[in-house]
């Protein structure tokens, strides 16, 4: 599915028409000639584009994720502070150079639609930043290249329902039955180290008997507070990561394992590491040494880091391994394991209600209030972290379309690459879309 060209268009008209640092070796310049080859032409966009996505981090402080480029780039993107228009301008030219190209490999043809949506998706952030107003849909579709389904009260409450008997009986409302159950799988704060250090090792062990990574990798854990995320990785370039888990809110056993796998193995660190090993230092392609957060390549980042959980495990491995190992480290009753994930299969299919609340919130029928509301009633959310998910929407806005939809793609492609039961072909497919520049419309046409 391509971008809406003729909404953003219009968009760009009606406006007015991170981390780190490395070195970067740049293929040398062709000889000169009349038409410059398909990787020449490719060559200097990813540069431009690179630079450009810097350009817009100096106006919009959350665009640049990551950076290990050189660093005289930041260092002349600060300096120039280019305006909106210019930039604009800049990347209008830029695209179209690449949509001349013509490459016939397979793998510098997905170079090149990535460079035409990351570049698509920069305008229109561009055109946002300048004032354009999109309904949700339209939004997601220009940064993310992905439109998530809807889904109506109905289809929730019916979800809710089914967690009503699932539960045990207890005093007030669905809410604080749910959470009452749920208090007993809480990590106490002095266990909460051991207990992510022990899934971050089995994760990477298990990650490491199928995708190879630079012996050199490895990332750091810090716990912090007052976040509108549970958890984040800031790739700092050199295959290093800093992995940050917000401990505002409980941590229930399952987060262990489920942050392990989608910040650090098979997750962000996995993916950050393969690009910058393959596609950087390996092709010399630069527009990899930045990762501009609202762009399609956040839905590929999110998915893959949401559905490598699964990679790792089945269901009913995954069950027995924290039976074994993590319910005991956390001083949880580990008899109480497929209760606890009886209940929490039901839940994952409430997974899309923060894209409906996002879309209802920031399109205006529901104020920030009734949103919260919203998230208690068809989430299940607790009054605080209802108000944090809140809080995520107003920040990031219809990012939260790239973690369900995102891994319902990513899954979608994989599986249907990899014939059922066969764990080493799933992992094949799911470390080659790793270490590509495939994006949403891509696993489409292919999976």
């Amino acid at each position: 599915m391509k971008i809406a060209e003729a909404f953003v268009t219009a968009a760009l008209f009606a406006a007015g028409c991170a981390k780190g640092t490395s070195t970067v070796t740049t293929k040398p310049a062709s000889p000169s000639s009349a038409q410059p080859s398909p990787g020449a032409i490719l060559d200097a966009a990813g540069e431009r584009y690179a630079k450009l996505v810097l350009a817009l981090g100096e106006r919009d402080g959350d665009y640049v994720d990551a950076f290990y480029g050189p660093s005289a780039w930041r260092d002349e993107a600060k300096t120039a502070r280019k305006g909106l228009d210019q930039i604009r301008a800049e990347a209008t030219l830029v695209l179209a150079e690449v949509e001349k190209a013509r490459p016939t490999e397979e793998l510098s043809r997905l170079r090149q639609s990535y460079q035409v949506h990351q570049l698509k998706a920069l305008l229109a952030r561009v055109a946002m930043l300048s004032g354009a107003k999109m309904s949700f849909d339209e939004e997601s579709k220009a940064l993310y290249d992905a439109v998530a389904p809807h889904h109506d009260d109905d289809y929730f409450a019916s979800v809710v329902a089914d967690l009503d008997k699932a539960l045990p009986p207890g005093q007030g409302t669905l809410v604080d039955r749910y959470q009452a159950f749920r208090k007993d799988f809480v990590v106490a704060p002095d266990k909460l180290d051991a207990v992510f250090r022990k899934a971050i090792d089995l994760a990477r062990a298990r990650t490491l008997a199928h995708i190879q990574l630079p012996p050199e990798e490895t990332f750091t854990v810090e716990y912090v507070t007052d976040k509108p995320w549970s958890g984040y990785n800031w790739y700092q370039g050199n295959y290093r990561s800093r992995i940050q888990v917000n401990t505002d809110l409980p941590i229930y056993i399952d987060r262990a394992l489920d942050l392990a796998g989608h910040e650090g193995y098979p997750g962000h660190h996995v993916y950050n590491v393969l690009l910058e090993k393959n596609l950087v230092h390996d092709r010399g392609w630069v527009e990899f040494s930045v990762y501009p957060l609202y762009s399609p390549q956040s839905l590929i980042a999110e998915g893959s880091a949401n559905y490598g959980v699964d990679v790792l495990f089945s269901k009913e491995e995954r069950v027995i391994w924290e039976k074994e190992n993590l319910f005991p480290l956390a001083g949880i009753p580990a008899a109480r394991a497929e209760e606890y994930y009886r209940v929490l299969a039901l839940l994952e299919k409430l997974a899309y209600a923060d894209n409906e609340a996002a879309r209802r919130y920031l399109e205006g029928s529901l104020t920030f209030e009734q949103t919260a509301a919203w998230l208690q009633k068809f989430a299940l959310a607790t009054a605080e972290r209802a108000l944090q998910r809140v809080r995520f929407i107003d920040k990031y806005r219809s990012y939260v379309i790239n973690y369900n939809l995102g891994k319902d793609l990513v899954r979608a492609h994989v599986e249907s690459l990899a014939p059922p039961g066969d764990l080493a072909k799933r992992w094949q497919v799911f470390g080659e879309l790793l270490s590509s520049p495939r994006l949403p419309s891509g696993l489409r046409q292919r999976g």
